[in-house]
């Protein structure tokens, strides 16, 4: 069956599926999309930057890992068939650091059930062999400025949407990629359907927009939702498809009858999700501009998205590396009884305390990094855990850490168990020894494009997609990229505050509130949505208010100082707060936030997930005039639900 044909440019919707938001996610995401018949593409994101680290300690390992293995055994083994058959094209970033590996997968996956497939797979993402020259030019850590370590894992660029575009022009119906940002398997489609042209900005920031709705699976569809207890049927809650335009706007939804819920409340806080500054989110195609896009219910569980902005990117992009630094190893115990959470905190100590004197018997040095953590005490909260988490009769203690050498952390698996006969009373749940395993590393820093060969391979044939001209980038943000664009040099931003300097206060108080007003203290959640997650070690936190109204109180009371101050336990660096007036919404960049990010960290919540949810705990005065009912009464989030964000 030869697929091959030239871009579309329908003037129709073109129907986009999400069907996998990280390496792990739900084996029904596929089956389900397909058998909707509401679908024209499959798309799938697996690389979180912590799962890049993961695949390539993997491959170190077996040289022929590398790849999302659930893609083919999983994903592509349960719906092939319909797939080829329906004409459903694929697109998935699954190839992680071996994506010619993935595509020999899935084409003996073919065979063996008698599908004809045209495989792509798209190629430059690593640039391990640049490494020498680049370290001989003195390349820097973007952030901190460290120098290239000696011994690299792996190094791969963000990729955007162009090779994507040309292999699917070239009639792949399938296109495997390695690193690119999470939603260039999105845009590619678009730009391959509707014939975007590399300098369409506009069109191109809407086409991002989308791919990040979906990047995430259920995340669009009710998944980490605030108000959760409104999200009907987990069990079968619906995967995200997207109606996109040609003009760049597009209509989010789900298959007919699955479970979860699509409002403008639950796409905004998505939007939010873990893109920096909303007004120059960076990206290797377009800079976007996501300030003004309006989100508005168009039907049940449909909700229309535009007025997304763009504008040229620079001519760098980001680079992801991995190394490995010492070893690592976490273990947990339960504690049982009375004052279950001391108990916890002593056998900690002691295991550490112990395992220090062996360390120094044999000569070996002291830990990397340590930390003991009590899971059921609200250690996640610090100062502001409740006084009756510690009067819990069963906590969790969990005691990580790192060690330049692999034998120490070995003895200190050894050590876990006999807690259970030599200390607290109520000791249990040790399970098995806790494994070690190398501490991967990222290290980011920016390359530019130029110098990246992409190509796209078929077959016998290799295609190669150079770099796109773009014009001069307008002034923008002189901030860390966010998902694999360079920051032009010396540009600054408007749209936001570095922690220290307020933005500027809303010149009216809000609807119901006068200066007079007396004023009630209630959570934050009372007044707002917040969703989390992260960059490397850097936090990010959208913050939605719950009707415009109540934006002049964010505005006034959520400032950077304060998120500073009430997360300082967790955040060591600056925090930056940006507006993002179309959904008013705030949204929190918290650096050095993460213990060190993804596998370099030792918290329980090394990925931030658990931040927006201990940040909703902070409380705001607020005139009772502007409050809805209590959201922790029966039926207060039914109501607040209709209409438009």
């Amino acid at each position: 069956m030869d697929t091959r044909q030239t871009p579309r440019r329908r003037h129709g919707p073109v129907r986009i599926g999400g069907a996998s938001g990280f390496w792990g996610d739900s084996a029904v995401a596929a089956p389900q999309l397909v058998a909707s018949g509401a679908v024209d593409y499959l798309v799938f994101d697996y690389l979180a930057e912590l799962t890049m680290s993961i695949l390539a300690g993997a491959r170190l390992k077996k040289p022929e890992a590398g790849y999302a293995s659930d893609f083919v055994d999983v994903a592509m083994k349960s719906v092939l068939r319909e797939v080829a058959g329906r004409g459903i094209r694929v697109v998935s970033n699954a190839g992680g650091v071996n994506p010619h590996g993935c595509a020999r997968a899935l084409a003996a996956l073919a065979a063996a059930q008698g599908v004809e497939l045209r495989i792509a797979v798209v190629e430059g993402d690593d640039v391990m062999p640049l490494l020498p020259a680049l370290r001989e030019e003195g390349v820097h850590e973007m952030h901190g400025g460290a120098p290239l370590p000696q011994k690299v894992l792996s190094a791969n660029a963000y990729l955007g949407a162009t090779p994507i575009r040309a292999a699917l022009d070239a009639g792949a119906q399938v296109v495997i990629t390695g690193r690119c940002v999470d939603s260039a398997v999105t845009l590619g489609v678009l730009m391959h359907e509707f014939g975007w042209t590399d300098d369409d900005y506009d069109r191109l920031a809407g086409g991002s927009l989308a791919g990040h709705i979906i990047e995430c699976g259920c995340q669009a569809t009710g998944g980490l939702y605030t108000d959760w207890d409104t999200v009907p049927d987990w069990p079968g809650i619906g995967y995200p498809i997207v109606d996109c335009e040609a003009d760049g706007s597009f209509v989010v939804g789900k298959p007919a009858g699955a479970g979860g819920k699509v409002t403008p409340a639950v796409v905004a806080e998505q939007m939010l999700y873990e893109i920096g500054d909303p007004a120059a989110y960076l990206l290797p195609d377009v800079v976007c501009d996501f300030t003004a896009v309006t989100m508005t219910a168009v039907g049940e569980d449909r909700v229309q998205v535009r007025g997304a902005r763009g504008r040229a990117p620079g001519p760098a992009c980001k680079v992801s590396a991995t190394f490995a630094e010492g070893f690592r190893s976490s273990a947990q115990l339960t504690i049982v009884g009375f004052e279950a959470v001391a108990k916890a905190r002593r056998t900690g100590e002691a295991i550490l305390s112990r395992t220090r004197s062996m360390f120094a018997r044999l000569g070996w040095p002291d830990y990397s990094a340590t930390l003991v953590e009590v899971l059921g005490a609200e250690s996640c909260y610090g100062p502001h855990a409740r006084d009756g988490a510690l009067a819990t009769r069963e906590a969790v203690l969990r005691v990580s850490a790192t060690h330049p050498v692999r034998e120490a952390l070995e003895l200190f698996a050894r050590e876990i168990a006999p807690a259970g006969t030599s200390w607290a009373p109520g000791t249990t749940g040790a399970g098995g020894r806790p494994s070690v395993s190398p501490s991967i590393r990222q290290f980011a820093f920016l390359l530019d494009k130029a110098r990246v060969a992409q190509a796209v391979v078929i077959g016998e044939q290799r295609i190669a997609v150079p770099a796109a001209a773009h014009a001069q980038p307008d002034p923008m943000t002189d901030a860390a990229p966010t998902e694999g664009a360079a920051p032009t040099e010396g540009a600054a931003s408007t749209a936001g505050a570095v922690f220290g300097q307020a933005l500027p206060p809303d010149a009216s108080a809000p609807a119901g509130q006068h200066p007079g007003d007396e004023r009630i203290e209630v959570p934050l959640i009372r007044i707002a949505h917040a969703r989390s997650g992260d960059k490397g070690d850097t936090s990010n936190i959208g913050l939605i208010a719950r009707r415009p109204g109540l934006l002049a109180v964010l505005r006034e009371q959520v400032t950077a100082e304060r998120v500073a101050g009430f997360l300082a336990h967790l955040v060591q660096g600056p925090v930056t707060r940006y507006e993002v007036p179309g959904i008013h919404a705030l949204n929190f960049v918290c650096e050095r936030a993460l213990g060190g990010g993804g596998m370099a960290s030792l918290r329980n919540d090394p990925l931030g997930k658990a931040m927006a949810q201990i940040l909703l705990s902070m409380p705001v005065r607020v005139a009772p005039g502007l409050l809805d009912a209590d959201p922790f009464a029966p039926g207060y989030r039914a109501q607040h639900e209709a209409g438009s964000t």
